[in-house]
């Protein structure tokens, strides 16, 4: 896990604290001086904001992830060489169900 997701990761659970109406005073004073200096953390690193461009950052992030990982369908992309195994498949289908 990356530094900054972990910070990030640690605000979160901070923020799940300070917003707890059972934790008792102390703990939202620890929580608060916790989340002052994960933020001071973020922000040295240079972090993103978390707002609206950021999801838009992480999103095209993911998609060009997923496009350089994906193996192509077929090796040529033409329309006769689907076909072609298509009507193969088809054929032993045909001949299992008639051996059958």
């Amino acid at each position: 896990m990356k530094p900054v997701d972990a910070n990030h990761r640690k605000l979160r659970g901070v923020v799940a604290v300070l917003k707890n109406s059972g934790a008792t005073e102390h703990e939202r004073e620890n929580a608060a001086t916790l989340k002052a200096r994960l933020e001071r953390r973020l922000e040295q690193q240079g972090a993103l904001s978390g707002d609206w461009t950021d999801i838009v950052f992480r999103l095209g992030r993911k998609a060009r992830e997923m496009k350089k990982s994906a193996a192509p369908l077929f090796a040529t992309g033409d329309s006769t060489t689907i076909a072609v195994r298509l009507g193969r498949a088809v054929g032993q289908g045909l001949k299992k169900w008639r051996a059958s």
